[in-house]
C-alpha cells in the first residue's frame, strides 16, 4: 500500500509533456501544471500561428500567456524528493514521449506493444493479453503499436480515411490525425470567430447609425412640415388680410363717392324744384293784365339763384374700380409666378435629400455637368454700377450710374450682384470673365448689403467663399483669411457644391478640368451664386451643355 502511495504521488507530481517530475514548475490558466522548460518550448513552437494551447485540454490562449513559477507546487516536489521520491529511473517499459502508450493503462501508462484496428486502442502486453485468450477478440488485426489508429485527414485529398487507408490507396500522401487536424482548425475557427465577431459589432454599429439618422430624418421632416405649414399658413393669413384691406377700402371709397353723389343729386334736384317753382310764378306772371303790376313783380321774379351747371359733373365710363381689379390681377399672376419659380427650387431641395453617403465629386466635366444649374442675377441685389444683360445672366462694371429703383437687397457700395435662384443640394455652375479682377462666390442670403464695411464683401466674412481670379493669380478668400492658390489661370470657372456634404470646389475649366480650391464645412442656410467685378469687366453665367 505503502509503495502504490508512493506510485500515486509520483504521477500526480510528473509532467504530462517529459513524464518526469516536474522542475521549476509553472501553472497554466487551465490549471494544468509542466515544467517551466517543457512548455515554453512548446509554446515556442506555436508563436508562429499567433494561438497558443494547453497540450493536455488544448484550450487556446491569445495573447501568449505570461508564466508564473507555481511556488507552492515546487515546494511540494521539494518536500517529496526530501522523502525519498525521486525521479523515476530510465525504465523502457514505461512510453516516453515519442512511445505509443497503452490506452488502458491508468496512472503512468506502459509502452503499447500491439495497436487493434478494430478497437482502434493500443495496449501494453499485460492488456493486449485478451485479445489472445477470448475467441471473438482473436479475429481483430493486430498491428504495430501506432498512434495514427484514430480517423486521420488526409491533406492531399482533403478527405478523412482510416489507418488502414493509410497504408492501401492513401499510401505516401500527406496524413494528419483528425484531432491534430481538428485543432489546427480550431485555430483557424476561433480566427474567423473573432473577424465574424468583429464585423457583427460593425454592423450592430452601422445598425444602430441607421436607426440615429431615421430619428433624425424623421424629426427633420416633422420639423419642415410643421414649420412649413406655419410659413403657408402665415401667407394665407396675410394674402385674407390683403383681400380684407382691399374690400374694406373699396367699400369706404364707394360710400364716400356714392356720399358725394348724392349730395351733388339732392342739391340737383332741389334746384330743379327751385326752378320748376320760379317757371310757375313767371307763368302766372305773363298772364297779369296789370301792366304796372307785371313791370313791378319781374325783377325780382326773373332773378336766379346760382345754377349748379351741369358741366362741372364729369361722368367717366363705368370704371371705376375696374383699376383695383386690374392691380390685384398684376399682384396675383406675380405671387403664382413667384410661387411656380420657388415651388420648382422647394420640390428639388425635398428630392435631393440624401440620407446614405453623397455620391464621390465627379471626375470629368460631363460628369459635373449632371448636376448643372441655370443661374440668372437678380436685378434687386445689383450694384448700381452693374449693367445686367443677356437675359440678367451678364453683368458689366461700368462708369455710369444705373438708375435701379431702391431695394433693401441691393449693394450699395461693394460692386456685387447675386444670383435669384438659392442653391441645395448638389449643383454645378460655370463663369466666363474677363482678364480684369472678378471674385466668383457663394453666399448666404443674409450677407449685409449696405455700406463699405467688410461684413458686405464676398469672402471678407463668414457669410461668404469666395475665389478671386486676375491675370496674375488665384486667391481664396473666407472670413478675411486669404489662400493663395496654384494652379492654371483660364477665362472660365467651374463651381461645384455638394450643399448636404459641405463640399464646395472651384476648378479651372479649358480643355481640361483643375481642380483649384476645395472647402469641406458645414453650410447651415441655402446658397446664392455672387459675383464681384473690377472696373470695365465683364463676367456671365454660362448656359452650360
Amino acid at each position: 500500500m505503502a509503495q502504490k502511495g508512493v506510485q500515486l504521488d509520483r504521477e500526480t507530481f510528473a509532467c504530462s509533456i517529459c513524464l518526469d517530475l516536474l522542475k521549476d514548475p509553472v501553472t497554466t490558466a487551465c490549471g494544468h501544471s509542466y515544467c517551466m522548460n517543457c512548455i515554453t518550448t512548446h509554446f515556442d513552437e506555436e508563436d508562429r500561428k499567433g494561438i497558443h494551447s494547453c497540450p493536455q485540454c488544448r484550450k487556446t490562449f491569445t495573447p501568449r500567456p505570461v508564466l508564473e513559477k507555481n511556488i507552492m507546487l515546487a515546494g511540494l516536489v521539494e518536500q517529496l524528493k526530501k522523502t525519498g521520491l525521486q525521479a523515476a529511473p530510465a525504465d523502457h517499459c514505461y512510453a516516453g514521449p515519442e512511445d505509443v502508450a497503452c490506452d488502458v493503462c491508468t496512472g503512468r501508462k506502459l509502452k503499447a506493444i500491439k495497436s487493434c484496428l478494430v478497437c482502434l486502442a493500443s495496449y501494453c502486453e499485460k492488456h493486449l493479453q485478451p485479445h489472445y485468450d477470448a475467441a471473438p477478440l482473436k479475429k481483430h488485426k493486430l498491428v504495430a503499436p501506432s498512434k495514427k489508429l484514430q480517423e486521420n485527414i488526409c491533406r492531399t485529398d482533403q478527405q478523412s480515411i482510416c489507418y488502414l487507408c493509410t497504408m492501401d490507396e492513401h499510401k505516401g500522401h500527406e496524413t494528419v490525425p483528425a484531432a491534430a487536424e481538428r485543432t489546427e482548425k480550431q485555430k483557424e475557427l476561433e480566427v474567423r470567430r473573432l473577424n465574424i465577431q468583429q464585423r457583427i459589432q460593425e454592423r450592430e454599429k452601422d445598425v444602430k447609425l441607421l436607426q440615429q439618422e431615421v430619428e433624425a430624418i424623421n424629426g427633420s421632416a416633422d420639423k419642415a412640415v410643421e414649420d412649413s405649414e406655419k410659413m403657408f399658413t402665415e401667407l394665407i393669413r396675410l394674402i385674407q388680410k390683403r383681400s380684407s384691406d382691399v374690400k374694406q377700402q373699396v367699400r369706404s371709397q364707394q360710400e364716400t363717392e356714392v356720399s358725394r353723389v348724392k349730395e351733388l343729386q339732392e342739391k340737383l334736384e332741389q334746384e330743379i324744384a327751385d326752378l320748376k317753382r320760379k317757371d310757375g310764378e313767371l307763368e302766372q306772371l305773363s298772364h297779369t293784365e296789370d301792366h304796372n303790376q307785371f313791370l313791378h313783380n319781374y325783377p325780382s321774379l326773373s332773378a336766379l339763384s346760382e345754377s349748379t351747371h351741369s358741366s362741372s359733373i364729369n361722368i367717366r365710363p363705368l370704371s371705376y374700380f375696374e383699376d383695383v381689379t386690374a392691380a390685384v390681377s398684376e399682384t396675383r399672376d406675380k405671387l403664382q409666378d413667384i410661387l411656380r419659380e420657388e415651388w420648382t427650387n422647394i420640390s428639388l431641395t425635398v428630392t435631393e435629400v440624401d440620407v446614405l453617403l453623397s455620391p464621390p465629386e465627379p471626375k470629368t466635366r460631363a460628369g459635373f455637368l449632371k448636376y448643372s444649374r441655370e443661374i440668372t442675377l437678380d436685378p434687386n441685389t445689383a450694384n448700381t454700377h452693374l449693367l445686367l444683360s443677356e437675359g440678367n445672366r451678364k453683368a458689366t462694371r461700368i462708369k455710369r450710374k444705373q438708375f435701379y429703383s431702391d431695394h433693401p437687397d441691393r449693394f450699395t457700395v461693394w460692386f456685387q450682384v447675386l444670383s435669384r435662384e438659392s442653391l441645395t443640394g448638389r449643383c454645378y455652375w460655370e463663369v466666363e470673365w474677363g482678364w480684369g479682377a472678378v471674385c466668383v462666390a457663394v453666399v448666404y442670403k443674409n450677407i449685409s448689403r449696405a455700406g463699405s464695411s467688410d461684413e458686405c464683401g464676398f469672402g471678407w466674412n463668414d457669410k461668404s467663399w469666395a475665389l478671386r481670379c486676375d491675370t496674375n493669380s488665384n486667391k481664396f478668400f473666407h472670413n478675411k483669411v486669404q489662400t493663395v492658390l496654384s494652379g492654371p489661370r483660364s477665362s472660365r470657372v467651374g463651381v461645384y457644391l455638394d450643399h448636404r456634404a459641405g463640399i464646395l470646389s472651384f476648378y479651372s475649366v479649358s480643355e481640361t478640368m483643375t481642380l483649384l480650391h476645395r472647402v469641406q464645412t458645414t453650410f447651415t442656410q441655402p446658397l446664392y451664386a455672387g459675383i464681384f467685378l473690377g472696373l470695365g469687366d465683364t463676367a456671365e453665367l454660362i448656359k452650360v451643355k
